[in-house]
């Protein structure tokens, strides 16, 4: 999971697609009870069936950690084209998508002085390497972007910079999204100012002693500077050290950006019986970070749309359900991108998206982004959602970091708002692995998103097109 880092790089992407998003058609006729019963048998057996924990099980000790570009990136296109089969999926196939190759390597960071301590530190995706000896300089805090380029190069030439912005545990994930751009773009500005290396308090919530990774970028003609995150803990020790005088870190670091790889976007279908070329499309992303094994981000995502497209699905729809593994979200965003390529023509036909990417957590609210004058169909679907306890929050639904791309669009977008108070704790950490995912929630993931995408895709409701302000 990326959010917030994609919307400058779409300005006039899909300009000729988007011509074909004007037209709104009245809303449909309302959701019947008989499509509201089955809707809730649905929910009743998502309430027990364990499909997806064994999808999510398969998933992490089969393929384990699949970053852009990897071997295990390869084998969990190969895992998720038999798994959509077994569940029985048809029109199952993947798309490439090229992607970025970034190999990890060896990070280590250490407190030189005043008081020696080494460091648990790992390296920020697409970081480069460091010399072959390493980089020792002293340490100059900057709390954030803006503090920094308040500074005067002199203040920060030679040195290592150090962010100490310390993110915010929040239900609704808004302390990532601010803490987040250091994190991204940190060692872009301190290179402009002469910085040698950069290090970030991890953009995470853990108390325990690891760190967090996650995508950075430089400048295309801009000097590229090392840039490594510290765990919490090992931030507070620096803090300590500076509150009392000088501290100089050394670094080490090997990682290199490769030659690009091929990866893919992976699609399964249950076709509509009606209304075959409608689409509502159900995403999640397939790769993960490398240091655990991707289980919440997004392994879970990937259990959950396809179980939840397997449940509705099998009902018989009249609009087809779509499911969608999207390649590469967290280092590039290529996946995402190219759906919307090879697909642009159905984009007007696709008349609903949602996407799961905030683990498998308790739900505490579901969003909407529909035209004003389709509130009233929205609220219709929520209503039969609202007894598990889904409150309706409003018509802000953002979509996810891939599906975003069909919101901007002008496709609806609904949300399934989970409780990130314990997702940062283990997001982009060696702590993301199975043991981390509660098989209640998780099934209650599936129930809420199997009755979304069938009471979208057994009716005709129009919930028309929006396009999104920038």
């Amino acid at each position: 999971m990326r959010h917030g880092l994609r919307a400058a790089r779409r300005v006039g992407s899909w300009a000729a697609v988007a011509l074909i998003l004007t037209a709104a058609t009245p809303a449909g006729a309302p959701f019947t009870p008989k499509v509201q019963s089955a809707a809730r048998e649905i929910r009743d057996r998502a309430l027990s069936d364990d499909t997806a924990y064994e999808t999510l099980r398969s998933l992490t000790t089969e393929v384990g950690p699949r970053s852009a570009g990897s071997e295990g990136d390869r084998r969990a296109v190969a895992w998720a084209l038999a798994r959509l089969r077994t569940l029985g999926f048809q029109n199952v196939h993947s798309e490439p998508v090229k992607v970025r190759h970034w190999v990890r390597g060896e990070a280590r960071a250490e407190i030189v002085t005043p008081w020696p301590q080494r460091l648990v530190a790992v390296a920020l995706g697409g970081s480069v390497a460091t010399p072959a000896s390493g980089i020792e300089a002293e340490v100059v805090p900057v709390t954030n972007l803006t503090e920094l380029k308040g500074m005067k190069a002199d203040q920060v030439s030679g040195r290592i910079v150090f962010f100490t912005r310390r993110m915010l545990r929040t239900h609704d994930g808004s302390g990532y999204s601010t803490a987040v751009a250091e994190r991204s773009r940190g060692a872009a500005e301190a290179a402009k100012l002469g910085a040698r290396a950069v290090v970030i308090r991890s953009a995470g919530t853990s108390t325990s002693r690891i760190a967090h990774t996650g995508g950075m970028r430089y400048e295309k003609d801009g000097v590229k500077v090392p840039a490594l995150a510290l765990s919490n803990t090992d931030a507070d020790m620096v803090e300590h050290q500076l509150a009392l005088g000088v501290v100089r870190l050394r670094l080490f670091n090997t990682s290199q950006m490769a030659d690009s790889e091929m990866s893919a976007n992976v699609i399964g279908e249950f076709p509509g019986r009606g209304a075959r070329d409608q689409i509502v499309l159900l995403g999640a992303h397939l790769d993960s970070w490398d240091l655990g094994t991707g289980a919440n981000d997004d392994g879970a995502g990937v259990a959950i749309v396809t179980s939840a497209a397997r449940l509705a699905g099998r009902e018989g729809t009249r609009r087809t359900l779509r499911v969608v593994l999207y390649a590469d979200e967290e280092f590039g965003g290529e996946g995402s991108d190219n759906y919307v390529k090879v697909h642009g023509g159905e984009i007007a036909h696709t008349v609903a998206c949602t996407e799961s990417d905030l683990g498998a957590f308790p739900i505490w609210g579901m969003a909407s982004r529909v035209p004003m004058d389709r509130i009233v169909s929205a609220r219709a679907l929520h209503a039969v959602i609202e007894p598990m306890g889904i409150p309706y929050i409003g018509n802000q639904a953002d979509g996810g970091s891939d599906v975003d791309t069909l919101g901007h669009l002008g496709v609806p977008v609904f949300d399934f708002k989970t409780d990130a108070s314990p997702y940062f704790d283990l997001h982009h950490t060696i702590d993301d692995t199975f043991d981390h995912v509660d098989p209640k929630s998780l099934r209650e993931n599936v129930a809420a998103y199997a009755m979304l995408a069938y009471l979208v895709a057994a009716t005709d409701v129009d919930f028309g097109r929006i396009i999104w302000t920038r």
